[in-house]
């Protein structure tokens, strides 16, 4: 069971889909596709979210996947990120994502923290740090990568491993960083990925 203050956000982002326009709609129907597609090939489907230094929009990514995915019962897919270089997640991300609900707790300190992220007793927590995608603990082949940002989607014209690439990218929230609309820009930024993970979760479950 999802905690109570996340299953509400889920809900408000639900009432949100017609702010999905048809073109962004399209691209997740297509993501959605290949998740069916590469569940009826080989079960279990594994989801790499890769941007640059998989700091922010990954991290919000792999966090609402993995969320909409549980709530819909949806075990089979697995959710990972990486990015094309290692910095750190970024502690406005997990600001963010405390502010939607999230119980995280600092695992470890440092230039690149690790964060453990829990939205629900009953579930895995997710572990969150900065590091590249191809890293050994992410999986190495049968995986859908998903570029979450521009650059990144540029810089991998292909990524090894992968049976599918997809591009959803997402606008950088960093533009926002030191301003006064710094959390409201990274809360929509959370909000925006979270309505669009439970869309393409809704296609796959018909919830």
């Amino acid at each position: 069971m999802l905690y109570p203050s996340i299953e509400q956000y889920l809900l408000q982002r639900r009432n949100e889909w017609s702010q999905i326009d048809s073109e962004r709609k399209a691209q997740l129907r297509a993501f959605a596709e290949q998740i069916q597609k590469l569940h009826d090939k080989q079960g279990e489907v594994p989801i790499i979210f890769i941007c640059t230094h998989n700091s922010r929009r990954s991290h919000f990514a792999q966090v609402w996947m993995s969320v909409a995915a549980y709530r819909a019962g949806l075990d089979y897919i697995r959710c990972y990120s990486g990015g094309t270089e290692a910095t750190a997640c970024n502690p406005r991300t997990i600001a963010a994502l405390q502010r939607a609900g999230f119980q995280i707790t600092t695992l470890q300190e440092g230039d690149n923290p690790k964060y453990q992220i829990r939205f629900s007793d009953d579930a895995q927590p997710i572990i969150a740090y900065s590091k590249v995608y191809d890293t050994a603990e992410n999986p190495q082949h049968g995986f859908i990568a998903v570029m979450t940002c521009s650059q990144a989607d540029e810089a991998c014209p292909a990524v090894r491993g992968a049976t599918a690439r997809v591009a959803i990218p997402y606008e950088d929230p960093k533009k926002a960083d030191g301003s006064p609309q710094e959390a409201s820009t990274y809360d929509e930024r959370c909000a925006q990925i979270a309505r669009e993970m439970l869309y393409v979760v809704s296609l796959l479950s018909g919830q």
